[in-house]
C-alpha cells in the first residue's frame, strides 16, 4: 500500500512541492519564524525535523550545551535557544551557514554558527545535548543541497559521525537522532557499533509514505 502512496506523491505531490521550494520560503512553527532558500532542507515538510522538535520539548534545555548537528534552516537549534541552552548549529553547506545567522537574529536569539563536514571545524569542547537529522539515503550526494539527504554508498556519513562523536560528548550527554523506514538501518546500527554506540529506539511513529523513529545514541 505505501509504495502505491509513493507513486501516487510522486506523480501528484512532489512537482508542485519542487516548484514551490526553488526559491526561498518563510516556514513559522509557533513562535519560530525561518527563512528557508531552496538549497536548505526545509522542515516543514518533512516529518523528521518536526518529530525531533516536539521529543527535545520532554528534554530539559535551560542552561545546557546544545548541538544542531547537520542544522539546515536551525529550526532546532532556535527553539534550544529560546529555552535558554547555549547552542552551537553547524552545517556543511553555505547556503545554510548563511542562512542559520540570519534566522538567529531574526528570532531574538544568539548562535554559534559554524561551516563544519560533521565535527571537522569544531573546536574542543563536549555538548550536553546533541540533536542529529542526518542525510540517511545510499546514495553519494552530488551537491552540496544533496548532501542533506544522501549518506554516500556505503553510508560514509554515519562511518564519520561515530568515529569522531565520541570527542565531543561527555558521560553524561543525551544525543538523539531521527532515522526512517527508508533508511538502512542495519547499515547504520553497524556503522555505529563499530564507533563503540548503540541505538536506543525510543519513539516510533508512523507515517502514509515512511515511518519514523527518534534513537538514543549510547556508548556500548
Amino acid at each position: 500500500m505505501k509504495s502505491l502512496v509513493k507513486y501516487l506523491v510522486s506523480i501528484t505531490v512532489k512537482p508542485v512541492l519542487v516548484k514551490y521550494l526553488s526559491g526561498t520560503r518563510t516556514y513559522r512553527y509557533r513562535n519560530i519564524v525561518l527563512q528557508v532558500p531552496p538549497e536548505v532542507f526545509h522542515p516543514g515538510f518533512f516529518t523528521s525535523t518536526r518529530m525531533l522538535l516536539r521529543y527535545l520539548q520532554r528534554t530539559p534545555l535551560k542552561g545546557r550545551s546544545f548541538l544542531e548537528l547537520g542544522a539546515g534552516s536551525g529550526l532546532l537549534a532556535v527553539y534550544a535557544a529560546q529555552q535558554g541552552a547555549v547552542v552551537t548549529a553547524s552545517d556543511i553547506n553555505p547556503a545554510s551557514v548563511e542562512i542559520l545567522s540570519g534566522n538567529a537574529r531574526q528570532n531574538g536569539v544568539s548562535l554559534r554558527v559554524l561551516h563544519s563536514d560533521l565535527f571537522d571545524a569544531f573546536p574542543a569542547g563536549a555538548f550536553d545535548v546533541v540533536a542529529i537529522n542526518p542525510p540517511y539515503y545510499r546514495r553519494q550526494p552530488a551537491s552540496p543541497k544533496e548532501q542533506a539527504w544522501y549518506c554516500g554508498a556505503e553510508g560514509e556519513y554515519f562511518q564519520r559521525l561515530f568515529t569522531q562523536l565520541r570527542g565531543f560528548l561527555h558521560a553524561d550527554s543525551d544525543v538523539l537522532m531521527v532515522l526512517c523506514s527508508g533508511c538502512d538501518l542495519a547499515m547504520i546500527g553497524a556503522h555505529a557499533a563499530a564507533g563503540g554506540f548503540v541505538l536506543q529506539l525510543v519513539q516510533r511513529r508512523q507515517g502514509i509514505l515512511e515511518d519514523h523513529f527518534i534513537y538514543r545514541i549510547e556508548t556500548a
